[in-house]
């Protein structure tokens, strides 16, 4: 695993925490299952006339439906998947989220590998996953270094695991969610980070309800508080696929939206069902799909990279 640091981590708290790989995660151990895989050939991606959407996927992750108001008998699955997204768009590349698992704490082998984190309330969190962040980026031509911005749906820690590759991205983000990051006075004790290396990255602090990030109306970060102070959902505009909104999470099983519930954690309860009652009004007069990032039933279905929506 490579060791990442930020300017303010001192060496000696640097070695005491060498393990911790996001805000309060700890990286006990792998199970891995499955032979030995070679990494998909290098290819550059070819410039597009058009918004095309990637979908990556970002593994397993094992929940209980009780943190949201929910019981197993009322989900299609208590599993909820870890998603990331690529958008490719005639001015430039923004990656959505990036994952649980860091790509350098983990060894892919062709199988599902099982990763252990356990939280800093010392709650387990098990997260299942084949392929590296990377790897697929890599099978639709694309490298870290070709992403031109980095916006992440919040701060929590199944959001950001791969943040650091992509800090020579200008990162979209809003203050309350930078401060989520990165708190003055810093954590004590600090630790090194998997989004270390963004708080010395170019940014671009939004402000505005949404953000146009390549000034036409194809991609748009539309302000969904609650979950987070500053939690976002990422609307974009597709030719042929027609509208999308990435949910981040405003919703983590379909079932809360049919059944009107809310999580039991969220930074304000009455703030995430206002931004649930605002992006309805905004689907039902776009016409937009909502895809709930961590629906693993939906999720399973849809195109992963090198394929994508257009």
């Amino acid at each position: 695993m490579r060791l990442v640091t930020a300017p303010w981590l001192g060496v000696a708290a640097v070695l005491a925490s060498a393990y911790l790989v996001a805000p309060g995660v700890l990286q006990v151990g792998t199970v891995a299952h499955g032979k030995e895989q070679a990494a998909p050939p290098a290819r550059r991606a070819e410039a597009v006339r058009s918004v095309r959407l990637f979908v990556l996927d970002g593994g397993i992750l094992e929940s209980d439906p009780g943190r949201y108001r929910l019981k197993p008998e009322e989900v299609a699955t208590t599993q909820l998947s870890v998603a990331a997204f690529l958008v490719a768009h005639p001015k430039g590349t923004l990656m959505w989220d990036a994952g649980a698992v860091a790509d350098d704490s983990w060894s892919p082998t062709g199988g599902p590998v099982s990763r252990h984190l356990v939280l800093s309330n010392g709650q387990d969190r098990f997260v299942t996953i084949r392929a590296p962040l990377k790897a697929q980026l890599a099978a639709a031509g694309y490298a870290p270094t070709d992403i031109t911005f980095l916006a992440l749906s919040h701060y929590h820690w199944d959001h950001v695991a791969n943040a650091n590759d992509f800090a020579g991205s200008t990162w979209l983000v809003r203050q309350s969610e930078r401060d989520g990051l990165f708190p003055q006075p810093a954590a004590v004790p600090p630790y090194p980070s998997t989004y270390a290396y963004l708080q010395n990255s170019k940014t671009t602090i939004v402000t505005a309800e949404e953000h146009d990030v390549f000034g036409d109306g194809a991609v748009v970060i539309k302000s969904s508080p609650g979950h987070t102070p500053g939690h976002s959902v990422l609307y974009v505009k597709l030719e042929k696929t027609g509208g999308v909104v990435l949910a981040g999470d405003l919703y983590h099983y379909p079932e809360e939206r049919t059944l009107n519930r809310l999580p039991v954690a969220e930074f304000d309860q009455e703030q995430t069902r206002r931004s649930r009652e605002a992006l309805e009004v905004f689907l039902k007069r776009s016409g937009a799909k909502l895809w709930i990032q961590h629906d693993l039933v939906a999720h399973a279905k849809l195109r992963k990279a090198p394929d994508y929506y257009d």
